[in-house]
């Protein structure tokens, strides 16, 4: 991918400040919000039923994260998506736990049907949201990037949309187009909604540029590029958390365009 659109993704992130309407899981909302705050766009947490699907309609960009799930939240999630489809309003699924839970993944199996913009899992996830076995240690991926490479380029096709996998090296395809982001650190899966804040970001991204591909991959690269400024002066997980975030503020467009991707 170009430089040059790294750089001007990261320009419109910061110029266009999109409102991201997280529907996610209660243990990461704090973090959440403070990603999306501090690489340049704002978080909302409207999780009702009664306001979900209106306020999907105007916000510029949706995160549906399923990974404290239930019945109520369910229904919040299903107005949101139905709404985000009829408004033009990208949305982003974040299959947290897939295949190990039956309510979780009936859920997403449904939701997917909807037409997410992006779908942003571990390997496992994506494996099994795609119907290729996979199925992961709880929240934690058991598999491979490029295990899931062939199912996340089914799944995309069925979505028309972009499908991302985290792992050592990232994963990201349009079903016709694959991106490899590389870097990041260790750290980040030793620290509490780091994965989840990512989905957030990748929403934010995709608003600002109006190209899920490029987005997804932009903010990718952010939070890769941050962790490895946050590792080099972390001692440990405790201190990662609120370096990381100094970094997503500090990231400019130069840093983008010099990450890892290829």
């Amino acid at each position: 991918m170009p430089a040059v659109d790294l750089r001007a993704a990261r320009a419109a992130l910061r110029t266009r400040t999109p409102l991201v309407h997280c529907l996610t899981n209660t243990v990461v909302q704090t973090i959440t919000a403070n990603a999306l705050l501090a690489a340049g766009a704002a978080p909302a947490m409207v999780d009702a039923p009664e306001e979900a699907g209106d306020f999907a309609a105007v916000a510029s960009a949706v995160l549906v994260n399923v990974g404290t799930v239930h019945a109520r939240t369910a229904e919040a999630m299903r107005l949101a998506a139905r709404s985000a489809g009829a408004a033009g309003t990208p949305w982003v699924l974040d299959p947290v736990a897939v295949g190990g839970l039956a309510y979780r993944t009936e859920l997403t199996g449904e939701l997917v049907g909807l037409r997410p913009t992006v779908v942003r899992g571990n390997a496992s996830e994506v494996m099994a949201l795609a119907g290729a076995g996979g199925g992961g240690r709880g929240v934690d991926s058991t598999d491979s990037t490029d295990d899931a490479a062939k199912a996340a380029v089914e799944l995309a096709g069925r979505t028309r949309g972009v499908v991302a996998v985290s792992g050592e090296v990232d994963l990201v395809t349009d079903g016709r187009r694959t991106v490899r982001v590389g870097g990041g650190s260790a750290l980040l899966t030793r620290t509490t909604g780091a994965g989840c804040a990512l989905g957030a970001l990748v929403a934010a991204y995709v608003a600002a540029t109006g190209d899920a591909l490029t987005g997804t991959v932009a903010a990718h690269a952010h939070v890769a590029v941050a962790a490895e400024r946050a590792a080099r002066v972390a001692s440990g997980p405790g201190s990662f958390a609120p370096a990381w975030l100094d970094a997503l503020d500090a990231v400019d467009g130069e840093a983008l365009a010099a990450a890892d991707v290829r």
